[in-house]
C-alpha cells in the first residue's frame, strides 16, 4: 500500500499503546489515532469526499488537523492546506485554482472560509476540539506512489501562488530520509509550534515522527517560554522551529535551564537561514546544539541536513539527505566545481511532481532530473552545502554582488541587535543600495553610525549598508520567517536612533 497513512496503520498494529500525539492536556496512542482517522474518514465520505477530490484545509495546528488530514489522504483525496489567516479573496483563489469540492474550517476563525465555501457552492465542515468521533473499520484507499496527496501553495513572490503537488511517495520519502539522517527512533519525543499547514511542520516534522513510530507534541500559538517548559516537562528529545522561534526562545524569560533539557537531542531549524550567533547563544544558554537543514515546499521541506556523524562546518546546511543529490549550476545549467557559487539544484524522491495545472511553470524549474531551486549556493568536496542567498534577494550595488545573508550574519553578532533583514533599495547612482532593517534588543539604543562602524571592521566597504531602518518588529510570515518583500523600501530619512523609519549613513 503506497498510501502515506500506512504509517499510522503500521504502528497501530505493532505498537498500539505507544503515545503518538499530544496537544495540551489531550493525548492519543497509535491505536486511538487510527480510530480517530477512521471516524473522520467515515464522516468525510458521508459528506461526499472521495478519491481525487481536492479538500481545502483552513485549520490551525491541532489534533483535529492531524486526524482529518490523514483521513483525507486515506480516502485518496488531496489536502490543500493553507494559512487559517487567509482572506476570503485568497481562499477563493485556492478553491478556484485547485478545483476544491469540499472545505474544512476551524470554529475560531471560520468567517472567511464559510463565506468562501458559500460563494463557491462547496460543502464545509467546521471543526472544533472533539469534532471527530473515533470508530469504524475503514481502510486506506489504494493509491500509486505518484498520486497527489497534498497541494502546497507557494508564497506568490513572483506572481499568483502556485500549488506544488506533493505525492504520497514524496511524503513517505521525506519522512524516511530525515528520520535516517537524524537517527530518529520510536523512543523520540518531538515537539513543535510550527503551523501544520506549512511544509516544514506537516512533512518534515510530522511524517518524520510517524516513520519510526515516535511521538509529536503540538503547541499553538507559539509561546517561547511555554515551548521550553513543554520540552522540559515532557522530556522531549527533539524540538523543531524556524530561526525566529529559536531567537525568541533564546531571549525568553523562563526558569528552564540547560539542566532541564539534558534529554533534548534533536534541535532542528529550517524555513530560513539560522544565524550563527543565535545558534551559538542558544547552545550556551540551554546546552542544545541547533542543527539546520535546507528545503522548500517543492522538495517536501527537505533536501539537506546537518548530521551528528559528520563534522559540523560553520554556516553549512549539511549534505544531501539519503536518497537525494545536489548540484551547483551556472546560468547555462553547467555543473560548477566545488567552491563556486551558482544555483542550487536538487534531485531525489521528495521532489514535487509538478505545479498544479501549470506545465510552463513546472518546465521552468526542471532541468533533466534536477529541480532548480532559485537559491544561490556553493558546495565543498565533501558535498556540504552553503546557501549564499536567494537569487531574488541578491543585491547588485555598482556592479558588485552583495549577498544579504553575509551582512546579516555580521549584524547578528552585534549585542544590541535582536533581528535584522538586509535588502536592496533602488538607487539611480549605483542601481541598488544596501539597506539594513533592524529590530534592537529591548531597551537598547543603536545609531546608524555605530552599526556602520561595527561593519567596517568586519566587511569590505562595498558590502556595507548605507541605509538603516530601525523598527519594533520585522514582518513575518505564518511560520515566523522574516518576509523581506513586506518591508517598505520607499521611505528614506536622514537620521534616526529607534523610530520606525529609514535613516541613511553617508559613505
Amino acid at each position: 500500500m503506497d498510501n502515506a497513512v500506512r504509517l499510522v496503520w503500521r504502528w497501530a498494529e505493532e505498537t498500539p499503546d505507544a503515545l503518538v500525539l499530544r496537544e495540551g492536556e489531550r493525548s492519543w496512542t497509535y491505536a486511538q489515532l487510527r480510530a480517530g482517522v477512521r471516524g473522520a474518514m467515515t464522516e468525510l465520505a458521508g459528506r461526499g469526499v472521495g478519491p481525487g477530490d481536492r479538500v481545502l484545509f483552513v485549520v490551525p495546528t491541532s489534533a483535529e488537523f492531524v486526524l482529518t488530514y490523514h483521513a483525507v489522504l486515506a480516502l485518496g483525496a488531496v489536502a490543500v492546506t493553507v494559512n487559517p489567516l487567509c482572506t476570503q479573496r485568497e481562499l477563493a483563489h485556492f478553491v478556484d485554482d485547485a478545483g476544491c469540492t469540499f472545505a474544512l474550517g476551524w470554529h475560531e476563525d471560520a468567517e472567511a472560509v464559510t463565506a468562501t465555501a458559500e460563494a463557491a457552492g462547496v460543502p464545509l465542515w467546521v471543526l472544533e476540539p472533539g469534532s471527530v468521533t473515533p470508530g469504524g473499520d475503514a481502510q486506506p484507499a489504494e493509491v500509486a506512489s505518484d498520486d497527489a496527496a497534498v497541494l502546497l501553495y507557494t508564497s506568490g513572490t513572483t506572481g499568483a501562488p502556485k500549488g506544488a503537488v506533493l505525492t504520497h511517495g514524496n511524503l513517505l520519502a521525506c519522512g524516511a530520509s530525515l528520520a535516517e539522517a537524524l537517527g530518529q527512533t520510536s523512543e523520540d519525543r518531538m515537539g513543535t509550534a510550527l503551523p501544520l499547514f506549512h511544509v516544514f511542520g506537516q512533512a518534515a516534522v510530522m511524517f518524520t515522527c510517524l516513520t519510526f513510530g515516535a511521538s509529536l507534541s503540538l503547541q499553538r500559538p507559539f509561546d517561547p517560554a511555554a515551548l521550553l517548559r513543554m520540552a522540559a516537562d515532557q522530556r522531549l528529545t527533539g524540538l523543531a522551529g524556524v530561526p525566529t522561534m529559536w531567537n525568541a526562545m533564546l531571549h525568553a524569560e523562563t526558569d528552564v535551564t540547560a539542566e532541564d533539557l539534558t534529554q533534548l537531542r534533536l534541535a532542528s531549524s529550517g524555513g530560513a537561514a539560522l544565524p550563527l550567533e543565535v545558534a551559538k547563544a542558544f547552545r550556551e544558554r540551554f546546552g542544545a546544539t541547533v542543527l539546520d537543514g535546507y528545503g522548500l515546499s517543492e522538495t517536501a521541506g527537505a533536501s539537506t541536513f546537518n548530521r551528528e556523524e559528520f563534522p559540523r562546518k560553520e554556516m553549512s546546511v549539511g549534505r544531501a539527505l539519503p536518497g537525494g543529490r545536489l548540484a551547483i549550476l551556472d546560468e547555462d545549467r553547467n555543473h560548477l566545481p566545488p567552491g563556486e557559487v551558482g544555483e542550487v539544484a536538487v534531485s531525489g524522491p521528495y521532489v514535487m511532481r509538478e505545479y498544479w495545472n501549470r506545465p510552463e511553470a513546472t518546465a521552468a524549474v526542471r532541468h533533466g532530473e534536477w529541480f532548480l531551486t532559485g537559491d544561490l549556493g556553493r558546495m565543498d568536496e565533501d558535498g556540504d552545502l552553503w546557501i549564499v542567498d536567494r537569487k531574488k534577494d541578491l543585491v547588485i550595488r555598482g556592479g558588485y554582488n552583495v549577498y544579504p545573508r553575509e551582512v546579516e550574519e555580521v549584524l547578528y553578532g552585534h549585542p544590541d541587535i535582536r533581528e535584522v533583514a538586509v535588502i536592496g533599495v533602488p538607487d539611480e547612482r549605483v542601481g541598488e543600495e544596501i539597506a539594513a532593517v533592524v529590530t534592537p534588543q529591548p531597551r537598547a539604543t543603536i545609531s546608524a553610525s555605530a552599526l556602520r562602524g561595527w561593519l567596517e571592521e568586519r566587511l569590505a566597504a562595498y558590502k556595507i549598508p548605507r541605509i538603516y531602518q530601525f523598527v519594533d518588529e520585522l514582518p513575518k510570515g505564518p511560520t515566523g520567517k522574516i518576509m523581506k518583500r513586506a518591508i517598505d523600501r520607499s521611505e528614506t530619512a536622514t537620521e534616526g536612533e529607534r523610530p520606525s523609519r529609514v535613516s541613511t549613513s553617508t559613505p
